[in-house]
C-alpha cells in the first residue's frame, strides 16, 4: 500500500469517527431537549393543579354538596374579599345538582364593609334559592366579621375547640408625639378644615376627635348587633358580656346560642345535607393576580396607617 493511499485510509476513518460523534451529540442533544421538555411540561401541570387554575371540580351528573371557603382575612383584594365570595355563592346556587351549601369559615375578620356585603348577598341568595340550605361550618376561628357572615346562614357548626365571636369593631393606629420630642422633631400640618388631619399620629390627640370616632364605631357596632340578633333569632342566649368583643370555644358558643351543634364539612355534606360528593365553588386567583392584588392592598393600607389616624377593622 502506497503512502498516499495509507493516509487516504487513515483520513477517511478519522472523518468516519468524527461524523460519527457529531451525529451521537446531536442525537443526544435533541433527546436531553425532548427529557427537558417533558419535565417542563410535568412541572407546569403540577403548577397548574396546585394553584387551582382548573377552576372548580366537574361534579358529573351526580347531586353535590357545593363548597365555598372563607380563609383569612375578609377584606378588598383577598381571597377572602366579597366579590370573590359572591361569585362562588351565586356559582353554587345556581348549579341544578346542587342539594346544599357549606360555607366553610376559618377567618378572624376584617373589613365591616366585606362583610357585610357578603352578609347581605348570603340573604338574597337564600330568598331567590328557598329549596338550597345554606350552613357555616367553623374550622379554628370564626371572629368578628368571620362571623358577620356566619349569621347569615342557616345554621352555624363548629368544633369544640373552635373560636367563635369577637362582636366588635376596632380602630387603631399609632401615636408619635413623644418620640418626635424626643428626637427634636417638630409635627407641622397644614389643612383647610379643622377635622381634615382626623387623629393624626404625629399630632397630640384630640379629645373631640376621639369622642367622634368612638361614636362611629358604636354606631357600627350597634350594626353589628342588629345583624346577629336579627341572624341568630330566638336561638341567642344574651349575656352581658355577648357583644363585647371576647370569644368563646365552640361548645360554650352552641350553650349561647351563638352556634348550633359540632360538625365537621364532611359531616354536614353526608348526614345533614345528604350528598356526601363535595365540589369546591372558591374562585381561585392565579400567582401573578394574588401577587398584585395583595402588594396594592398592603400599600394602601400603608399609605392609610402613616397619613391617618388608623384602619377600621372587625377582627
Amino acid at each position: 500500500m502506497s503512502e498516499n493511499n495509507a493516509n487516504g485510509w487513515e483520513r477517511a476513518v478519522l472523518e468516519k469517527v468524527a461524523l460519527a460523534a457529531i451525529t451521537e451529540q446531536r442525537r443526544a442533544r435533541r433527546w436531553g431537549i425532548f427529557f427537558k421538555l417533558l419535565i417542563f411540561i410535568y412541572l407546569f401541570v403540577v403548577l397548574f393543579v396546585a394553584m387551582g387554575w382548573t377552576g372548580k371540580k366537574d361534579g358529573g351528573q351526580g347531586k353535590h354538596t357545593a363548597l365555598v371557603d372563607i380563609n383569612g382575612v375578609i377584606g378588598s383584594g383577598t381571597p377572602a374579599s366579597a366579590d370573590a365570595i359572591m361569585q362562588g355563592l351565586a356559582d353554587a346556587f345556581k348549579d341544578k345538582r346542587t342539594q346544599g351549601i357549606v360555607l366553610r369559615i376559618n377567618s378572624p375578620g376584617g373589613s365591616p364593609v366585606q362583610a357585610g356585603y357578603i352578609n347581605d348577598e348570603i340573604k338574597r341568595l337564600r330568598a331567590k334559592y328557598p329549596e338550597i340550605p345554606l350552613y357555616a361550618v367553623v374550622e379554628d376561628v370564626c371572629a368578628s366579621g368571620g362571623y358577620y357572615v356566619a349569621v347569615a346562614a342557616d345554621k352555624i357548626y363548629v368544633n369544640k375547640a373552635s373560636m367563635i365571636g369577637s362582636i366588635g369593631v376596632l380602630m387603631n393606629g399609632f401615636g408619635y408625639t413623644g418620640t418626635m420630642e424626643k428626637l427634636g422633631v417638630e409635627r407641622r400640618l397644614l389643612a383647610a378644615g379643622k377635622n381634615k388631619g382626623f387623629l393624626d399620629p404625629f399630632s397630640p390627640l384630640d379629645d373631640t376627635q376621639k369622642e367622634y370616632a368612638q361614636a362611629m364605631l358604636g354606631e357600627i357596632h350597634d350594626q353589628f348587633v342588629d345583624v346577629v340578633r336579627k341572624g341568630r333569632g330566638k336561638r341567642l342566649k344574651e349575656t352581658s358580656d355577648m357583644f363585647s368583643g371576647l370569644v368563646w370555644v365552640g361548645q360554650k358558643s352552641i350553650e349561647l346560642g351563638l352556634a348550633d351543634a359540632i360538625g365537621s364539612t364532611e359531616q354536614v355534606a353526608r348526614d345533614v345535607i345528604k350528598a356526601e360528593e363535595i365540589i369546591d365553588f372558591t374562585p381561585r386567583e392565579n400567582v401573578a393576580e394574588r401577587f398584585a392584588k395583595r402588594f396594592g392592598a398592603a400599600a394602601a393600607e400603608s399609605l392609610v396607617r402613616l397619613s391617618g389616624g388608623g384602619v377600621l377593622d372587625m377582627r
